[in-house]
């Protein structure tokens, strides 16, 4: 007797006729998989799929990934380079020189009629770490300006100044093998799911096996709030709170590693004094979380054999973003949770290769996290390059979210944005929209021309994307891994090591800086301004990258000498050999009192907004907008929206409303769902125009970063439904 699949027809993959797969790294988020592409008989990009000997995602891919094949041959991609010399003229195609000229010519006759620093440069987290230290060297090296960043201030810049803080450097201590051996998880605002599905396919194998408690810290159900062991509804903005009254618990319990903060730390005395105001009573008010579950949280934490925390944006997108890293880092070393197996604090970073412009874009100093501020870190850097160290600024610039505010006030008359798209991910956007319209030169540099920020630009240059491209990209984990060139850049767009490597002939007539045209050639001159650093890779090579798909920084020149193979799993700082990086070797325990500066609901604004990702897009969907199998799942704005709001409202599911905020309006669809309180809806941030016109422009003080995720609207139901149809249709129009 048949039963089951056998009685039916059986499921066929279809043959999409490969007969090579090429190496490469995944582009989207900072998971760092690796992936093949599959060529048809023509070389055509056909398919894509995991590596099954690779650590980071044994032979898995998500959703962006097993389509990321598409990308090559997705619309709106630049061809040629255009010019124009005014930004509502249309564009001119022209070629190359011409191109590159001009912008040579606009940021010295800018710098020349207004200072060195009326020129801002604006980078990524997008491009391989050889085409970010390029950048870094032409910028720092040749052109001069201070006002020089990258966009991963908008997704990671207060976990780096939250490490810098407690540790002493930037560099995630931790990796993804913690898993394996963690007896307590806390996600402070992380939806592993959506955001980062291989690494959260690594944690629940490991869950299983070990059966460790999850707790999740969101105002949302989020999917992985879903499966979680207890979920803490925290009232946005509130986490430092939060915080403080576990580590209230903690001390007063006398449940601390005692001979770890001796060792290892500074600053106990000031923590304690500090957190003896947070007594879990009083926090509960403020946070929204009752004050038996913070004790039991902070028990549970605090009595694990090792327990490792991870964040993402919840943390980071906050007025206080910097301080709720510090809080983390600050429950770690407490209970002795860094530098062992299974106890860290980690950062779930956002995009593809994050780490690597922290690491050597020299945006917030000099490669391989020197500091501006110490001379000799200039001093290094301008001998190796053979430039004059006085040719350096003393300390680091404006962050991309001040740039703007310079724009506006007139102290920055230029602008290059390198691979990202402010006018869609900056909070506020319609105040940056009148940004860009007083800018005297804007040029953009992207693989794609159809994005919002080139409508303001006075040059187009078309460069590669992804795969186009041959050089490494820097995971989640430090793991360092290769990606090889697929498919050639189409038409007359060039890679953007090559635009670089152009534009400094032009700042270096002389030719007194070296500026080597292999990628493979510069990652070795990297290695040797690694050694001896936290992020050393002088033991690397792109041979050896590829054999072990991957390999985790450090590993050094010695190991090679010594015979000791890269290893296979995990790697963490911080361990006996390895001390902070603050001048005695120890961290820092800071106290962290909380400062209620949010934007909250109010008579006019009642209703909270959340916003966020999701598993089909990517940022502002020039990617995965574009490729149908992506689109498909959301292709139009929409609110999650609590059924008793949206029956109190009068709103029936599927009918468009207007959100309305203090800065302006967007259209979306509403979809009712108990994933969100009755006074918050949560607005995913892909779609053009929508999101950030509503969101608060308010910064951390420290990291400089958004606050993305407090902010207050209210909810309009809108009679005319075609109309609102049209009117959102038109707002997501690139």
């Amino acid at each position: 007797m048949l039963f089951g699949r056998t009685k039916k027809n059986p499921i066929t993959i279809a043959d999409k006729g490969v007969v090579e797969w090429k190496y490469a790294a995944c582009g989207y988020c900072s998971t760092g998989c690796s992936i093949e592409v599959g060529l048809n008989a023509e070389g055509k990009p056909v398919a894509s799929r995991g590596v099954a000997e690779a650590d980071v995602n044994r032979g898995k891919l998500c959703l962006k990934g097993i389509f990321e094949h598409e990308l090559f041959d997705s619309a709106g991609r630049g061809l040629e380079p255009k010019i124009r010399e005014q930004w509502h003229q249309p564009w001119q195609p022209t070629d190359w020189d011409t191109a590159l000229d001009k912008t040579h010519d606009e940021i010295r006759r800018i710098q020349a009629q207004y200072g060195r620093d009326a020129f801002a440069i604006i980078s990524t987290g997008q491009m391989l770490t050889e085409e970010f230290y390029t950048l870094g060297k032409l910028t720092r090296g040749l052109i001069g300006t201070n006002n020089y960043d990258g966009n991963t201030t908008l997704c990671m810049a207060s976990a780096v100044s939250g490490y810098k803080r407690s540790f002493g450097s930037d560099g995630p201590p931790g990796c993804y093998d913690d898993f394996e051996h963690t007896d307590c998880l806390i996600a402070w605002g992380s939806n592993l799911p959506e955001q980062h599905p291989i690494i959260y396919w690594r944690m629940k194998e490991a869950q299983e096996r070990r059966g460790f408690p999850l707790i999740v810290v969101d105002p949302r159900v989020t999917m992985l709030a879903q499966n979680a062991h207890m979920h803490l509804p925290i009232t946005p903005g509130t986490d430092v709170v939060l915080q403080n009254a576990m580590m209230h618990v903690i001390l007063d319990e006398g449940l601390e590693d005692k001979r770890y903060i001796e060792a290892n730390t500074n600053g106990i005395e000031e923590l304690r004094a500090e957190v003896a105001n947070y007594d879990p009573v009083m926090a509960s008010k403020i946070c929204g979380i009752d004050e038996d579950t913070i004790r039991h949280v902070a028990r549970l934490f605090a009595n694990a054999g090792a327990a490792m925390q991870i964040w993402t944006m919840g943390i980071n997108q906050s007025t206080h973003g910097s301080d709720g890293v510090v809080g983390i880092n600050n429950l770690a070393l407490l209970t002795g949770n860094i530098g062992k197996p299974g106890g860290t604090s980690l950062s779930i970073t956002g995009q593809c290769n994050a780490m690597g412009t922290r690491e050597w874009s020299s945006c917030s100093g000099l490669p391989n996290y020197r500091y501006l501020e110490i001379p000799e870190h200039r001093e290094e850097i301008a001998k190796f390059w053979n430039v004059d160290p006085e040719f350096f600024p003393k300390k680091r610039g404006l962050f991309q979210t001040d740039i703007y505010h310079a724009i506006e006030s007139g102290q920055i008359k230029g602008l290059w944005l390198i691979a990202t798209n402010p006018l869609s991910s900056l909070p506020n956007t319609s105040r940056i929209r009148k940004a860009m319209e007083k800018l005297e030169f804007c040029a953009v540099q992207d693989c794609y021309e159809d994005t919002e920020s080139a409508q303001y630009a006075h040059v187009y240059l078309p460069a590669g994307t992804w795969a186009e491209k041959e050089g490494v990209m820097t995971n989640t984990e430090r793991r360092i891994n290769l990606v090889k060139p697929i498919s050639p850049t189409p038409g007359q767009a060039k890679p953007d090591l090559w635009i670089f490597n152009r534009m400094a002939e032009r700042f270096n007539r002389d030719g007194k800086v070296n500026f080597p045209e292999r990628a493979p050639d510069i990652f070795l001159e990297m290695g040797e301004l690694s050694k001896g650093r936290l992020a050393d890779i002088s033991g690397m090579n792109y041979e050896l990258i590829e054999k072990n798909r991957g390999i985790q920084w450090p590993y050094t020149h010695e190991q090679v000498e010594r015979g000791e193979a890269p290893p296979k799993g995990g790697k963490r700082l911080y361990t006996e050999d390895a001390t902070f990086r603050h001048p005695d070797g120890k961290a820092k325990l800071i106290p962290l009192p909380f400062i209620d500066n949010n934007e909250v609901p109010d008579e006019k604004f009642p209703v909270w907004l959340n916003t966020g990702r999701l598993i089909e897009h990517w940022h502002g969907r020039t990617k995965t907008g574009k490729i149908g199998n992506n689109n498909k799942y959301s292709p139009i704005p929409f609110i999650e929206i609590n059924p008793d709001l949206a029956a109190e409202l009068g709103i029936q599911r599927g009918e468009y409303v207007r959100l309305v905020s203090r800065r302006s309006d967007a259209v979306v669809m509403a979809q009712p769902t108990q994933r969100v309180p009755k006074n918050m809806v949560f607005l995913p941030f892909h779609f053009h125009d929508c999101a950030n016109r509503l969101t608060l422009g308010l910064l951390d003080p420290h990291s400089r970063q958004p606050a993305y995720k407090q902010s207050a609207v209210r909810i309009e139901r809108i009679a005319d439904q075609l109309g609102a149809a049209r009117l959102s249709k038109e707002m997501r129009k690139f």
